[in-house]
This record gives C-alpha cells, structure tokens and sequence, in this order.
C-alpha cells in the first residue's frame, strides 16, 4: 500500500510539487483532462476522446471536493492509478490508462499527488461518458480485467542498463507509449504480441504509426538522435512535424522531459522487438 503524508503537507513541500510535475507532464495529463479547444479550467474535464467503444471525457481531477478528486484519500488516489478502481470502488473504464499507470514506481505517485493538490480547484462538472449497451456496464471490467490487466509496478530488468531500465518505464508506465502505439484486441485489450508496431483504429479513429525498429515499415532507421530530436519538437528526420494527437504529446509531454530522460526512452524504443506492419488510415 502506497503512504502518503496529507494532501496540505504535500502541496507545502515545494521539492514534491516540482517532482509531481515533472511527473504529469510525462504522463501528458494535461491533454485529457483539460478541454482547451472551449477554454475549460485547468483539470477541471478534458475533449472528447472517440473510441470504438463509445466517447469518453477526462474527469474533473481539480482539488475541488464535490466536482474533483479533492475528498479522494491517498488511497484513493493511488488506487485509481495502481488498480484503476476509484474513490467508490467502481472499475475505470480503461481508456484511463492505469494499464500502464499500474507500473509508476510509489515515489511518482507520492509527488503526483503533491502537485495537484497545488491546481485551482473547479466545480465544473465530469461530462458523462457516452458509451452504448453492454460497455457501460463497469461491473463487466472485471472479466476484462482477468484478460487484460497485469498489476504493477515496474520491475527494473537486471539484464538491462540503467538507461534503458529508466527508458523502458517512461516509455510503459509515465507517457504510456504502447497505449496509443499497439494494436488492440475486440475486447479493447493491448496486443501484446504486437508492441509499438502501430494501428490504424488509434484514438479518435485515427491512424497510428508502427515505431518498432523494423526498418521498412517502422522506424528503424532512425537514430537514437533522430527520436530525442522528434520528441523533443515534433520534427522527424525527413524534417515532417507531428500531426494530431501526436502533435499534442509532444506539446504537453514529451518536449518538457529532460534530454537524458529522452535518451533514455529513445534507447528503449530501439530495444524492442522489430514487426512489419505497414499501418494504413483506415
């Protein structure tokens, strides 16, 4: 179980704070949970995100103690991201990604915590979520869970270097890479068997590309460089910008990450498993 100190002690203690949002803007929270296209309050319910699914809204998660996560306890908190079960006991729908969340280490959940607790509160309202028969039924993520969920969090791998222990849980568990980079399951669930090699059914229906080091169809050829240098202003090396929601990641996540955590993440992308997958827009 995750300790926490409270919520005012953490928000007093400036080192959390800045640790917490360095933790947020790895984890691009921001982008789902701010709606800027309608000038919403900072946190306070984010854009509609279509799903095969149904449309899905990030939740208010502002300090605020009716509308946000103000009255949550610590344990609620780190529930929410280490189980993805929230302050009432009901199952998240996974378009919250704690499939990857699970893996944050207890420190980043501590100092996450610690600086929302600093974000004005809002008493905007969560927009409910618009999901058709039988997918809104949440009792039913417990078998989706049994298929799909595996627990944190990151276990470092020994065989491995630092580097690319600290790349590889950036990129699986803080900005949640493989959520948009994988293919899914008709049940919603990530295909393993198939990480970072793309999709063409990718958030808001939209194609996703394969980043795997497979050097026809994925980015294999693309240097370490190359992806620190993406990451960091959205310019691949044919000098292309990002598009979309990857132009979003890069502005409110990736591009406030230090040049060693890029590093990191691009030695961890070119580990993986090379797959030819030449994704396609739908």
């Amino acid at each position: 179980m995750v300790m926490f100190a409270s919520i005012a002690a953490q928000a007093a203690d400036a080192d959390a704070v800045k640790r917490g949002k360095y933790v947020f803007d790895a984890g691009g929270c921001d982008s789902c949970h701010t709606d800027h296209d309608n000038k919403g309050a900072v946190l306070a319910g984010g854009p509609a995100i279509k799903t095969p699914f149904g449309t899905f809204y990030g939740p208010n998660i502002t300090p605020d103690k009716e509308h946000g996560i103000g009255s949550w306890s610590d344990a609620d908190f780190a529930r929410a991201l280490r189980d993805g079960i929230d302050d009432d006991g009901a199952h998240l729908f996974p378009v919250f990604p704690y499939t990857s969340f699970t893996n944050m280490t207890d420190a980043d959940i501590k100092d996450l915590r610690a600086y929302l607790a600093t974000v004005p509160p809002s008493t905007a309202d969560s927009k409910p979520h618009e999901i058709a028969f039988p997918f809104n039924v949440r009792i039913l993520q417990v078998g989706w869970r049994w298929l799909n969920f595996t627990k944190g969090p990151f276990v470092p791998d020994k065989s491995q270097s630092e580097e690319w222990n600290r790349g590889a849980y950036l990129a699986t568990a803080l900005v949640h890479c493989g959520e948009c980079h994988t293919p899914r399951n008709r049940l919603g669930g990530i295909e393993r068997d198939k990480w970072f090699s793309g999709t063409a059914d990718g958030p808001n229906g939209h194609r996703v590309p394969n980043i795997t080091p497979d050097k026809t169809t994925g980015i294999g050829n693309w240097s370490v460089d190359d992806i620190v240098h993406y990451l960091a202003t959205g310019q691949d090396p044919d000098g292309d910008d990002a598009a979309r929601e990857m132009a979003e990641v890069i502005q409110n996540s990736t591009s406030k990450l230090t040049d060693d955590d890029l590093k990191y993440i691009a030695v961890y992308v070119k580990s993986v498993k090379p797959i030819r997958n030449a994704v396609k827009s739908k």
